[in-house]
């Protein structure tokens, strides 16, 4: 059989494709040339299109009206002005070309180079967790085009980069925890250690958004803070991050920080919270913190397990029922708080029943601020006696309804000492210290989106409030005010904001306003007075009695006629 030819456009094809593909080069290099001012300002308008959505998203939202009537008052104004529309278009383009020119490739300098370098190596190490063999067009390979995989970046003054937009492709598994892990933690590790890195993976449009967080503010110092009832304030956190913020004082300055909110009561959903953190991580100021808030509308009782005397200053103030660190103490406090929370439910049930408002005593809150107990659980089981944690079961269970809140603080290495109630019922998560990925899952029941710092200050840690987001939180500043290494400041914080003392430590009684002042201890005691009360028996057969004697020559009673009769003699006392 002959073999037939081969086409002629195949068998002498090959120099007009070659003259073909060098033509269509051409012309595209040509048409990059004259559209480049079209693609830079294209360029330009997405970035400040991007901006303006992250500068919405980072807006507290009772701060977007004003914003919005702003915006909406420049526009009116622009509108109205002479050539305004004409002058506001000119600046915009010039706007978007000047933020839409080529970063990577303009003045050629040696920080240039560097920025790019930092990013061509943080493509050449995500390629082998974002190409597979069988993509036949793969967005990243070994010497690929980095451009189309980082499409927005942005550099700080050190050459580092800020604000980093990843395109991936479709097929990576971008919901598994594992692989975002793993694809974090190298981000953050080859742009830069030491800082905190914020991560918001888009699974529809396949790009993840890395972004440096500021540091949270550590100086803010304990002070009144402007919540409702039931409202108590855990720490700060980033803007935007939660819809409000709250004015406070720095000194002579006030500003406005976002603060994370704990909402407790009847209505609440997460009624118990749980503090767990390393020792020095701030637990303890979390806790006075949330005391110093809830003695201002409800009774506190605080048992200290690890016995340190951190809450000593809270020790007979008006509305601080009890400060227990001994084992003895701390179980009658805590079985009182179950006897008490059961004769809430009773009360509060018998007044529905009845079609009546709950009683007054029902509805003042009460805390119950435990810290360490499971040391107070070893010493009970060393002694044999019961289990300071089993007395929870009741107020955990029920404390919503009968408006009682308890708080557990705990640290990492003794938290599975901690029962099984305090772990159900605790739906309030706060996580304070240097911690693992693994340790932060465990007690939060979600990664956080941040990446962990390196140094962390005391009081710096996550916050998860049921089912919500994790957010960055940072204590205030609430020190023991005992304490020789407090500063004057804090100090002077938070003694202000101590209730009123109304039984010193020592037992004895604080006179009233208006009452004479007692005596010094080293006064002379008084010498004792004695009471006898003796029946006296009289004629009719009627006992007398005779008021009190001291210990000097008293008086003998005498008895008038008419109760005794007129021939009678007063009588004797026996």
């Amino acid at each position: 059989m002959a073999r037939r030819p081969l086409p002629r456009i195949l068998s002498n094809g090959s120099a007009r494709f070659a003259r073909s593909r060098e033509l269509a080069r051409t012309a595209a290099d040509s048409a990059t040339d004259v559209l480049h001012p079209l693609i830079t300002i294209t360029r330009g308008l997405r970035r400040l299109a991007s901006a303006g959505r992250r500068k919405w998203a980072g807006t507290p939202k009772d701060r977007r009206g004003p914003l919005l009537f702003m915006a909406a008052s420049v526009l009116l104004v622009v509108t109205l002005v002479p050539y305004g529309p004409l002058l506001a278009v000119v600046t915009l383009m010039a706007a978007a070309a000047w933020q839409g020119r080529d970063r990577s490739r303009s003045a050629g300098d040696g920080a240039d180079d560097s920025r790019t370098q930092r990013l061509r190596a943080l493509y050449e190490a995500l390629v082998p967790y974002f190409s597979v063999p069988e993509d036949p067009a793969p967005l990243y390979s070994h010497g690929g085009a980095w451009e189309k995989a980082f499409p927005e970046y942005e550099f700080d003054g050190t050459g580092r980069t800020t604000h980093l937009v990843i395109r991936y492709p479709a097929y990576f598994a971008d919901g598994e925890r594992e692989a975002r892990a793993r694809i974090e933690h190298l981000v953050g590790a080859k742009s830069g250690r030491g800082r905190e890195y914020h991560f918001l993976w888009d699974e529809e449009g396949n790009q993840l958004t890395v972004s440096v967080l500021a540091p949270l503010p550590t100086d803010i110092a304990a002070q009144p803070f402007v919540t409702a009832p039931g409202e108590t304030v855990l720490g700060f956190t980033d803007p935007g991050e939660v819809p409000r913020t709250l004015p406070l004082t720095h000194g002579e300055e006030r500003r406005d920080v976002p603060p994370v909110v704990w909402r407790t009561g009847i209505r609440s959903t997460e009624p118990h919270l749980l503090v767990v953190g390393q020792p020095g991580s701030g637990a303890s100021t979390l806790l006075r913190s949330v005391a110093l808030q809830a003695v201002q509308h409800g009774d506190l009782l605080v048992v200290d397990g690890g016995g340190t005397g951190e809450y000593a200053c809270l020790t007979g103030r008006d509305g601080v029922l009890a400060v227990e660190c001994a084992l003895a103490g701390a179980l009658a406090g805590l079985e009182w708080a179950a006897t008490e929370t059961e004769r809430r439910l009773i009360a509060v049930n018998r007044a529905r029943q009845a079609g009546q408002p709950p009683p007054d005593d029902t509805r003042r809150p009460l805390w119950i601020l435990l810290d360490r107990p499971a040391a107070l659980s070893q010493v009970a089981a060393a002694d044999g006696h019961r289990d300071p944690q089993s007395l929870l079961q009741i107020p955990l269970r029920h404390g919503r309804a009968a408006s009682v809140t308890v708080v557990v603080a705990e640290q990492f290495d003794t938290l599975d000492a901690l029962g099984d109630p305090v772990r159900q019922h605790t739906r309030a998560r706060v996580a304070l210290g240097q911690a693992t990925a693994a340790q932060l899952e465990a007690v939060l029941g979600a990664p956080p989106h941040t990446t962990p710092p390196t140094q962390v200050p005391p009081g710096r840690g996550y916050a998860r409030l049921g089912t919500g987001p994790v957010l960055r939180l940072q204590v205030p500043a609430t020190p023991d005010p005992y304490d020789d290494a407090t500063s004057d400041a804090h100090r002077q914080a938070v003694l202000e904001l101590l209730p009123p003392r109304t039984a010193p430590a020592d037992g004895e009684r604080v006179p009233v306003e208006g009452e004479a002042a007692p005596e010094p201890a080293d006064a002379p005691a008084p010498e004792p007075v004695v009471t006898i009360k003796t029946p006296v028996p009289t004629l009719d057969g009627e006992p007398v009695t005779v008021p009190t004697l001291d210990a000097g020559p008293a008086p003998v009673p005498t008895l008038d006629a008419e109760s005794v009769g007129a021939d009678t003699a007063p009588a004797k006392t026996p």
